[in-house]
């Protein structure tokens, strides 16, 4: 079995599934592109979760999609080329992802896709590119939620689907409990955690000057967690200074940032992963975003869309949702077992 990752959402749904696989009595091989591959983007998760060093490193870095996705394509090729496993395992969107997908399925190697059938409809997002092409390259589609086995089946993909759950509930959820029973939760007073990392808004410098100016006018304090890529971004869109309410401040490990959510009064982000883990840590969501993938965090109003608003909308964080009342659209928690059944089972059906 190998997996291939290389972005901080992967490391931290990789954790599980790492763990399951050998638990199960699997040979594991893990490939690190090198997408994400500072420290505390890289290997600071690695460290954290327990995760063994890669297998191998490609240490592409960052570059354009094309230059780093044909990067991505050759040391993978190289990788797969010389030993041949069950299933090359891909996780979520990324350009690793894509990458991988594309190799495994030149090599006729069995592929399987973690994170199957989500949806934007945004064809410009390049994530959104990626995933609908490692769809529908895949031998076997992992679903984490019924709405995606949903759209799985509307694209003629039922029969290599089989529904899971979510892996990162599992590790949201595990984290959690133990951030509460230490007592770590954060007590600085109100504020909202926000993070900005989307191209859609990083690469538009009138857009992330308006994101800017929508933070600033939170009734909040907000404490921006922002990747190097970001900062550098600020001084490409001619951004000096950030309003007085917001403070920019480094990235942090899953431990401390789901400590972070729960001492949050809300979230402001455009990650796919932080809006699920708002909605799992019962703190409500403003995506700054026209659509999400992640549909079910919208309902009981968990989750806004920013859409085109330009200012702070009235109202938010609502502090009077009711936690009762999400239910379990992303799984009990047990998703990474059931990922290795699944993997067990499509083996033993294309031995």
């Amino acid at each position: 079995m190998t997996s291939v990752v290389g972005a901080r959402p992967q490391f931290v749904k990789l954790a599980p599934v790492h763990s399951a696989l050998v638990a199960a009595g699997h040979e594991h091989r893990i490939v690190h592109t090198g997408q994400h591959y500072d420290h505390d983007m890289s290997d600071q998760f690695f460290a954290e979760f327990g995760i063994p060093q890669p297998d191998v490193n490609l240490g592409v870095g960052s570059s354009s999609h094309a230059k780093q996705t044909a990067a991505m394509l050759t040391g993978i090729e190289d990788v797969l080329s010389g030993a041949r496993g069950d299933w090359v395992l891909v996780y979520g969107d990324t350009n690793s992802t894509l990458a991988a997908a594309l190799v495994a399925a030149r090599l006729m190697q069995p592929l399987a896709h973690l994170e199957a059938g989500l949806r934007s409809f945004n064809r410009a997002m390049p994530e959104e590119q990626n995933r609908i092409v490692a769809d529908h390259l895949s031998d076997l589609l992992l679903a984490p939620t019924g709405s995606a086995m949903e759209q799985l089946a509307r694209e003629g993909l039922a029969a290599k689907s089989a529904m899971v759950g979510d892996v990162m509930a599992d590790v949201c959820l595990s984290v959690r409990d133990s951030v509460v029973a230490a007592g770590d939760v954060p007590s600085h007073g109100p504020y909202l955690l926000a993070t900005i990392h989307r191209q859609e808004n990083t690469d538009d410098p009138a857009r992330l000057r308006m994101l800017v100016d929508v933070l600033g006018r939170s009734p909040l304090p907000v404490r921006l967690h922002a990747h190097p890529r970001l900062t550098a971004k600020f001084e490409h869109a001619g951004i000096s200074s950030l309003p007085g309410n917001v403070a920019v401040l480094p990235p942090l490990g899953y431990r401390d940032l789901v400590a972070a959510v729960l001492g949050s009064a809300g979230v402001v982000t455009d990650s796919g992963g932080l809006q699920k883990e708002a909605f799992l840590l019962a703190r409500p969501c403003l995506t700054l975003r026209n659509e999400t993938e992640w549909t079910e965090t919208l309902e009981g109003g968990w989750n806004r869309l920013l859409g085109g608003d330009t200012t702070f909308p009235a109202g938010f964080p609502d502090a009077g949702l009711d936690a009762a009342s999400r239910g379990e659209p992303f799984g009990d928690g047990r998703a990474a077992h059931r990922v290795v059944e699944a993997l067990a089972r499509g083996a033993r059906r294309h031995a």
